[in-house]
């Protein structure tokens, strides 16, 4: 089943008189637990694209379904609650708070979804375990490394059980070893199941994904990598 569907999606941006077309009839059709990585060049609309599945932005003509749900002519505030139930956000940057330690950075998104106090330290403690960094709860940001910060991002996008993983660029401000981490990590969650939707400019970041679409001058395509047939062989 479609966890999500984009038809004929089409953004504008207005540059001085004249409207400037950045996405053009953009159609992507994402089933439950699939894993795949979107490619492009600075300017080809890949970030407005992410934006657009994340709820940060709407487009100008087209449709948005998610988990079979119009998002059409919805609120700020309903857009948001989308967001926060449904997507989970990892960004180049890691964006943590630096007074709060590990726990409670991944429990944040928690805290707005009125989740109880216990609850939320529990669910954090245990997004934590699950990206290997148990030992490090207590740490504050400046007291971990790059890659231990992004794990521990993605512990927090993952706390809320979202449907859709979102990952912008997130292995492009850490070293080769750490980055063969998190690739390990999202290889791991797509198996458990969750849906992977990945933002990268680097070939080898994308072929750890099961397919590949390549977004050029507001246009997409698709590439297999190949991996799709194995796991329906397997």
């Amino acid at each position: 089943m479609a966890i999500l569907k984009l038809t004929d999606i089409c953004k504008d941006y207005q540059q001085g008189r004249e409207p400037v077309r950045v996405l053009k009839n953009i159609n992507l059709t994402v089933e439950r637990g699939e894993y795949l990585a979107i490619m492009g060049p600075s300017g080809s609309g890949k970030t407005t694209l992410m934006n657009l599945i994340g709820c940060l932005d709407v487009p100008t003509s087209g449709t948005y379904e998610l988990d079979g749900k119009n998002l059409k002519d919805l609120s700020d505030d309903a857009l948001a609650e989308i967001r926060n139930k449904h997507i989970g956000f990892v960004f180049q940057s890691f964006h943590l708070m630096p007074k709060l330690d590990a726990r409670d950075n991944v429990a944040l998104p928690l805290l707005y979804g009125d989740v109880p106090l216990k609850e939320r330290r529990e669910r954090a403690e245990e997004a934590l375990k699950a990206v290997g960094l148990e030992d490090r709860m207590d740490f504050l940001p400046n007291q971990l490394s790059g890659g231990q910060c992004q794990r521990i991002a993605i512990a927090r996008a993952m706390v809320g059980k979202p449907d859709i993983l979102l990952a912008d660029e997130p292995t492009g401000a850490l070293d080769t070893k750490s980055g063969n981490q998190i690739m390990e990590i999202f290889r791991k969650l797509s198996d458990e199941g969750m849906t992977i939707i990945m933002i990268t400019h680097e070939p080898a970041i994308a072929a750890c994904a099961d397919k590949i679409y390549h977004i050029l001058d507001g246009e997409l395509r698709t590439e297999d990598t190949g991996k799709e047939a194995a796991h329906e062989e397997d």
